[in-house]
């Protein structure tokens, strides 16, 4: 079993930065895929990024430049630098562990680009 904790999410201004934090507890953390998700009002869930557990990226191609995925496996925590945030970027963030066939979801984070 694993747990999945999100915080840093907020309200920011079209071009600002915030970085989400996943506090991961419960399993061996190192040898999961984590990724980050999130869902606008109306639209469904889409990939944001994910990061493997050798260290390997994807990055979905909205975000390709301006958000970065890393993981800490000694402090069980994986980070969503988001940079040049956009008004689109508004949705509830969600992080993810994977490790077939586990799947793990964290509550959510929202996070609001408005001026």
């Amino acid at each position: 079993q694993v747990q999945l904790v999100e915080s840093g999410g907020g309200l920011v201004q079209p071009g600002g930065s915030l970085r989400l934090s996943c506090a991961a507890s419960g399993s061996i953390f190192s040898t999961y895929v984590m990724g980050w998700y999130r869902q606008a009002p109306g639209k469904q869930r889409e990939l944001v990024a994910y990061i493997t557990s050798g260290g390997s990226t994807i990055y979905a191609d909205s975000v390709k430049g301006r958000f970065t995925i890393s993981r800490d496996n000694a402090e069980n925590t994986v980070y969503l630098q988001m940079n040049s945030l956009k008004p689109e970027d508004t949705a509830v963030y969600y992080c993810n562990a994977k490790r077939y066939p586990l799947n793990y979801w964290g509550q959510g984070t929202q996070v609001t680009v408005s001026s």
